[in-house]
């Protein structure tokens, strides 16, 4: 098929495919988040923490959800929290380890991260909550027009510069040139934290690969076995709960779903209705098994077979 191919290559390619979608639905929620959201209040000692909060607490946010979302840190956490799969790994030595916890840690602190350094290069290369942010701090020494002014009178001056209405007309120059002096800050870096980003991740890589085990294509295929295996279990792992719920729905109702063929179904009794209904949680029965809900719970209790009713569907109206 001619599309195998590029399959194949953006299978190859996932990390970074994830990675740049991540990255482009980032740039697009700050541009929306900027023009619909973002206004400087223009006052002293606001605009720090008006500009701040825009610039840190979505990146912040951005951090938090890119771990949440993350499956290795619940996976590493209830790992760690096991009992038994902490003696299981006591077993292992110290060193190997504390390897994997590195390496996970560091995969998924890799992930989190794209969001947020996008989010914060993108503003400061936009510049605008940087000017906002810093305005008042501004260096306006060479100016004789502010010169004479107290610190209150100029910082309160310069806090207006990011709003032009409320600006007077003999500081618009002033303003314009303290604007274009903040953006160029702004905007340097914002490619110096690029290009800070853009060098560790080479240097990581080349670190991991120097210091893996494994060679250029030996790693191709552990890679690639363990996103079929991955694939593949959480598909088994759908049927076997289906198949698993069906046999104990089955067992309340005297019929599976989708059965074509049923002669006769079962009436749940009072007692029954009782014991499934409510809500529960995982129920730990012993260090090997737990019930899933309270139909789970019911249908290990082997209750007896109750009312059985013989049913025609061929003689029901609508049946056909």
């Amino acid at each position: 098929m001619p599309l195998q191919p590029i399959l194949s290559f953006l299978k190859s390619k996932e990390s970074i495919l994830f990675n740049s979608v991540v990255a482009i639905l980032t740039v697009g929620g700050q541009q929306l988040f900027s023009f619909f959201a973002f206004s400087c209040p223009c006052s002293p000692s606001k605009n720090l923490n008006y500009g701040l909060a825009f610039l840190g607490v979505p990146a912040l946010v951005l951090l938090v959800v890119g771990f949440a979302f993350n499956d290795n840190t619940w996976r590493l956490l209830m790992g760690s929290s096991n009992t038994h799969a902490v003696q299981e790994r006591g077993r292992q030595s110290i060193t190997m380890r504390y390897k994997l916890i590195c390496f996970v840690c560091g995969n998924i602190t890799g992930r989190a991260m794209v969001a947020p350094i996008t989010w914060l290069a993108v503003t400061l290369l936009n510049g605008s909550y940087y000017v906002c942010a810093l305005s008042e701090y501004a260096d306006v020494e060479q100016y004789d027009i502010l010169r004479s002014l107290t610190e209150a009178e100029r910082r309160r001056f310069l806090s207006q510069f990011p709003c032009a209405q409320f600006v007077p007309a003999n500081l618009t120059r002033v303003k314009d040139e303290v604007i274009l002096e903040l953006k160029y800050q702004s905007q340097v870096a914002g490619w110096i934290l690029v290009a800070v980003v853009a060098v560790s991740i080479f240097v990581t890589l080349c670190v991991a690969r120097c210091c893996s085990p494994l060679t250029f294509l030996h790693l191709k295929y552990w890679s690639s076995y363990v996103n079929n295996e991955q694939m593949l279990f959480e598909q088994a792992a759908d049927q076997h709960s289906k198949i698993y719920a069906l046999l104990n729905i089955k067992k309340f109702f005297g019929f599976s779903p989708g059965s074509k063929n049923i002669t006769e179904i079962r009436i749940p009794s009072r007692w029954d209705w009782r014991t499934i209904s409510g809500l529960d949680l995982l129920k730990t029965i012993d260090d090997e098994h737990c019930h899933y809900s309270l139909l789970h719970s019911w249908a290990d209790l082997d209750p007896a077979d109750g009312k059985l009713i013989h049913v025609n569907l061929e003689n029901t109206p609508g049946s056909d």
